[in-house]
């Protein structure tokens, strides 16, 4: 495989990208907006400017990287090529279900198609299309750049020789692939969400105020941030969406979104993607003060 499609140009679609233009294969980046596809190329040589800076990649290795990129606003122009797609939009069920079907229907029969989705069902995804012996899981974390893992998930479906392929590409590229089953939340976020939701309940019943908790999980549990700045990092409408998958998948209260998650997202207070959330991102992550309205 050397031929790779990324559908979606945003924080974990222009990722993907880098890492993969960065071990020097030809990437097609797909999305809808052109605008996306110039903020996705502008963050993806900002990120290499880093590199450079800290001597870790060469100027050289930069241009090479940026010109193995290649941008599309055609989904079938994208992928017609691709020996993998890899879809990485919005964690939205109908919407990836309508790009599986695209995929399927543009790509060569050969591709591989794979899903970057952080929950949804492999096996639901795999049975909107043709192939579903040739779908699969890549759940890159975020920054993909510099987190190493990527759960990789075979659908019900999948062939053994496909889940092995996406093992060593994974590889090839500076991951540490990791095999799981298709069951709601996979590994990664069945443990990490109700560690965020419970964490969201104890601000909600006033066990203790957002700096107390975050720094109990960071001074007490090593964590590298607490887990209310990392809800916001990765957006609480998107740790809503996951929490709803596994309370519908599990059908266990357990997985019930805390009330106050629930509020938040409807109020529009995303995280850091819109500049408050447990926190206040007006002068700057580093500088995040915390919104006492919150906790009460």
């Amino acid at each position: 495989m050397k031929n790779i499609s990324v559908i979606g140009g945003g924080t974990m679609g222009n990722g993907i990208a880098h890492v993969f233009a960065m071990k020097d294969y030809q990437v097609n980046l797909i999305d809808v907006r052109q605008e996306a596809l110039d903020k996705a190329l502008a963050t993806i040589g900002k990120n290499l400017d880093r590199m450079v800076a800290k001597e870790r990649i060469s100027e050289q290795d930069k241009a090479q990287a940026l010109s193995n990129i290649k941008t599309y606003t055609s989904l079938k122009e994208g992928v017609e090529t691709a020996d993998l797609v890899i879809e990485a939009a919005t964690e939205n069920e109908s919407l990836k279900l309508k790009i599986f079907a695209d995929m399927d229907e543009h790509a060569p029969s050969g591709a591989i198609l794979a899903t970057n989705t952080s929950s949804i069902s492999i096996t639901k995804l795999a049975a909107a299309t043709q192939r579903p012996n040739k779908v699969i899981g890549m759940h890159f974390m975020n920054p993909v750049p510099i987190m190493k893992l990527v759960e990789v998930i075979a659908a019900y479906q999948t062939d053994k020789s496909v889940t092995d392929d996406i093992m060593e590409l994974s590889t090839a590229i500076g991951k540490s692939p990791t095999l799981v089953n298709d069951y709601p939340g996979f590994i990664a976020n069945r443990i990490l969400m109700p560690m965020i939701n419970e964490a969201v309940y104890s601000l909600f019943e006033g066990v203790a105020g957002v700096n107390e908790i975050d720094t109990v999980m960071k001074l007490g549990m090593a964590h590298p941030m607490g887990a209310l700045q990392l809800a916001d990092f990765i957006g609480l409408d998107v740790c809503l969406a996951i929490l709803n998958v596994l309370h519908d998948g599990f059908g266990n209260p357990k997985y019930a979104p805390c009330p106050l998650l629930v509020n938040m997202v409807t109020a529009g207070n995303l995280g850091v993607k819109s500049g408050k959330g447990f926190y206040d991102y007006a002068n700057g992550v580093k500088d995040a003060t915390v919104a006492a309205s919150f906790a009460k």
